[in-house]
């Protein structure tokens, strides 16, 4: 008896370019907005990963 395996289906891209684009451009704003709160940090890193995911 053969067993057949099916190959897993191909990933799509669940965010695409512009995605980030957004995501990055509402980020800067919350920066902007909160420049105060200690958290700001972490939001700050988060903006920059967007730019180079976009970048890809």
């Amino acid at each position: 008896m053969t067993t057949m395996t099916a190959e897993p289906a191909r990933a799509r891209a669940v965010l695409s370019n512009e995605d980030f684009k957004l995501l990055q451009e509402a980020v800067l704003y919350y920066l902007k907005a909160h420049e105060d709160d200690p958290i700001s940090s972490k939001y700050s890193n988060l903006y920059h990963r967007l730019g180079s995911a976009s970048r890809r």
